[in-house]
């Protein structure tokens, strides 16, 4: 079997070997940190050896439910935020017909999410949409108090023990949450809902090998034992007693890094395959989240070439020059098409014809990548032989593991989010919350 493969030669250009060198050095370090549990917020470090410890009996409960909820499901409710649905969403998203929703006869129930944002129009429609279906929820949340997941579960759970009946509805709600405390916990225990753990050391962004997004990765009929695979291959590949060298992962931390010291402050990931989008949205949130922090990081940023060749490109070309992109590349699509001939070629495209679609996306994949080089912008290449089950669990190991490492390199906490309490706060002064009182007052004298 095929690993992933990592391509930096497009950064030779822009850093030197020997400063790659001295972070690899780091990142050997940064790597022995993770395994040992010597560096910051190590109290979190649950995920790394998360794809070989999952038990067969594990994968079989998960199984069992997520075939229990395809019996009765034509709609499953995914309610979380951030990495509590970040991951399910990108696997469902890369390997998902682009038009299932629009396919007859579909085996498989529609995975829809909830709880991502507050918005009113978002949630109404949504309900709207469940009112004549048969429709069943999953709720992810530590504490079940996070305004936005809480606000959508309440929602949910009231309509479907209305239209269901309270004793149905338990059957069909799922939650995965905290071992022993929180509010969504004791109301698990209460109502007598299934229930998954999303354990201590495991933050929410490291969460989709977890029943996080392995439960409605399953619902979707995705095989999650060859996602495991992959992440398990992965771990071993990247292990500590891998060299830096040798460790795509160190290889990729370090290699950022010293980008980030030539100023190259925003990075910028790359697919030429619209199915990888939400792979890039749960990208930005491991890096963003993870390494933003004490005034430090690199910014992560992501387009979809070739579409955003027409908006976004011309600012990669031409603009400032504090950027650098990594392009996931997939070797070999999982379709064959070909370009066909026109007699009269009035789009005068015929030089084109009977060659493979995915050629000609090859061809600007590659123009793209030397352009942009030749532009002053690094280019680091991911290559993925295939997108299958496995090779987005390779993926998706390989960017965890690379943000840790990669954390430690810029010397921040890679596991804690202390940045996103702000924002909370002022929410809870302005909505009246109890206990907030004196930061309401406080920040109604802000407004204007």
């Amino acid at each position: 079997m095929e690993n992933l493969t990592l391509n930096i030669s497009k950064t030779l250009g822009f850093v030197d070997q020997s400063a790659i060198n001295t972070l690899l050095t780091k990142a050997n370090e940064s790597n022995a940190k993770l395994h040992h549990k010597t560096g910051k917020g190590n109290d979190f470090l649950g995920w790394i050896n998360l794809p070989s410890s999952i038990t067969t009996e594990e994968i079989a409960d998960i199984e069992k439910t997520a075939a229990y909820l395809k019996s009765v499901s034509e709609v499953v409710v995914v309610i979380g935020i951030g990495g509590s649905y970040l991951g399910s969403k990108a696997v469902l998203e890369a390997l998902s017909h682009s038009f299932s929703t629009l396919l007859p006869n579909q085996k498989n129930p529609h995975i829809v999410f909830a709880g991502q944002n507050i918005g009113e129009d978002y949630h109404y429609e949504l309900l709207e949409m469940l009112k004549d279906k048969n429709y069943s929820i999953i709720v992810i949340s530590k504490s079940g108090t996070t305004t936005e997941p809480a606000i959508a579960f309440r929602l949910l759970k009231k309509n479907l023990e209305e239209k269901i009946g309270k004793v149905a509805a338990q059957k069909r709600i799922v939650a995965i949450t905290d071992a022993s405390r929180g509010a969504l916990k004791q109301l698990a225990t209460q109502e007598g809902y299934k229930t998954y753990i999303i354990t201590d050391d495991v933050g929410g962004r490291y969460s989709v090998l977890t029943p996080v997004g392995l439960l409605p990765i399953a619902v979707a009929g995705f095989d999650i034992k060859a996602l495991l695979k992959g992440a398990v291959d992965m771990e071993k590949l990247t292990g500590e007693e891998t060299p830096a060298d040798k460790n795509p992962a160190s290889v990729y931390a370090a290699v950022r890094n010293a980008l980030y010291a030539k100023g190259k402050t925003t990075e910028i990931l790359v697919n030429y395959n619209p199915k990888l989008h939400y792979i890039a949205e749960w990208w930005k949130q491991l890096y963003g989240e993870s390494e933003g922090k004490e005034h430090k990081g690199i910014y992560p940023a992501s387009v979809d070439f070739t579409s955003d060749l027409h908006s976004m490109g011309q600012y990669i070309q031409d603009g400032q020059r504090n950027i650098f992109e990594t392009v996931i590349s997939i070797a070999k699509p999982n379709h064959s098409l070909n370009v066909p001939e026109d007699k009269d070629n009035h789009d005068k495209l015929n030089f084109l014809a009977h060659k493979a679609i995915d050629e000609v996306n090859k061809m600007a994949e590659i123009g793209t990548m030397l352009a942009h080089v030749d532009g002053g912008v690094p280019n680091i290449k991911i290559t993925l032989p295939k997108l299958n089950e496995y090779y987005l669990g390779q993926l998706m190991y390989f960017f965890e593991k690379a943000c840790g490492i990669s954390g430690y390199i810029l010397d921040v906490n890679p596991f804690d989010q202390p940045g996103v309490e702000a924002y909370k706060n002022n929410m809870f002064a302005l909505m009246g919350k109890p206990g907030f009182e004196e930061a309401t007052k406080k920040i109604l004298e802000r407004i204007d």
